[in-house]
């Protein structure tokens, strides 16, 4: 059978006077990326990605899609779960990009850390489980793991412009910073786009920047926050060696940077769950709701009592908002473990 070649076109959009380079799909590339069950891929996505109109966080047609980076060139990867939520068998496939070894260990370890797949679910299940007012949304989710953003400048320029704002109006500042200092790839007439590295965003003149929607005193910090994660300045490792609680303290340090930023930053930038952003007016609009609370002490108080979890509940009030808006689909009930063979009276041996 004739196999159909496909172009790709990576356009360097934050750089006209770079040229368009054309390569051929790598589709045969990938692998098997294994996780504990249950695991329910388009509940993650979707409260990775927050809205659909996010331009780099793609779920189409029961897979995602994603433009990373592997030595500075872009990959297009595809991941879908060929098995169920109980059964999981989950695979990705290079669509663009470099197939060496190399290349897909570093692409395979990226999507393991966004999916959240060495993330145990039982103990999140267990204890949202446990809450009888949240129990019908846990359910709901179940297999939900909580996601994080790609890249270290990622994480704080999907917090930053949020600051204050409603979440579908932060999504359209992002699209813009994306559309304006990112790249993006072309495949069968869809525009597939990167997220802007910090060195584009540290580059930028200020007035690009608040073009995007930005605020002069926020264009600032994120420039500034780019070029300090560009220079080595402010590096994940160095925040992430730290405990939570010295990690909050330096970053609130930065400009532009205070606590509602900072706990976000630790959650969905380097999957600290013990962190709950205070003060977050969807997470505790939704959680409101879920568990039929009044008042925002009585929240508090029971975010407390989720401990080390905590943050999970901030996934549990977006995933649960998006299921009512029907962009995540229930899971379904958990099958029962399949019946063992007979055993013998006084012996803990199968029959045989």
């Amino acid at each position: 059978m004739r196999r159909k070649r496909c172009s790709l076109v990576a356009s360097l959009v934050a750089h006209p006077h770079d040229a368009r380079v054309t390569r051929p799909g790598t589709g045969h590339a990938g692998g098997r990326l294994s996780t504990r069950a249950p695991f329910h891929l388009e509940a993650t996505v979707r409260v990775l990605q927050r809205r659909p109109t996010n331009l780099v966080e793609t779920w189409e047609r029961g897979r995602y899609l994603r433009v990373l980076r592997t030595s500075g060139d872009l990959a297009l990867v595809e991941v879908e779960n060929r098995g169920t939520i109980d059964e999981p068998d989950v695979r990705y496939s290079l669509r663009h990009g470099d197939s060496s070894t190399e290349a897909q260990r570093r692409l395979a370890q990226t999507l393991r850390k966004v999916l959240g797949l060495d993330v145990d679910p039982l103990p999140l299940q267990r204890i949202v489980e446990a809450d009888r007012k949240l129990r019908p949304t846990a359910l709901a989710l179940r297999g939900m793991r909580p996601p994080r953003f790609a890249g270290w400048f990622e994480a704080f320029a999907n917090v930053m412009p949020f600051q204050q704002l409603s979440l579908d109006a932060g999504i359209a500042i992002v699209g813009r910073l994306v559309e304006r200092f990112g790249q993006h790839l072309e495949q069968g007439g869809h525009r597939f786009h990167a997220f802007p590295t910090a060195r584009a965003v540290a580059e930028a003149r200020l007035e690009a920047l608040r073009k995007c929607g930005l605020s002069s005193r926020k264009a600032e910090s994120l420039r500034n926050l780019a070029r300090a994660i560009e220079s080595g300045e402010l590096t994940e490792d160095r925040i992430a060696a730290m405990n939570t609680n010295d990690a909050l303290r330096a970053l609130i340090e930065l400009p532009g940077i205070g606590p509602w930023s900072a706990s976000l930053v630790l959650l969905r930038g380097l999957g600290r769950l013990d962190v709950f952003p205070p003060g977050d007016v969807g997470a505790v609009r939704g959680l409101s709701a879920l568990m039929h609370l009044g008042s925002t002490a009585s929240l508090a108080r029971r975010v407390e009592r989720f401990g080390a979890y905590r943050g999970y509940l901030y996934f549990c009030a977006l995933g649960g908002n998006l299921v009512g808006r029907g962009l995540i689909h229930t899971a379904s009930p958990s099958r029962p473990p399949a019946p063992g063979p007979p055993r013998r009276q006084g012996s803990s041996r199968p029959a045989e």
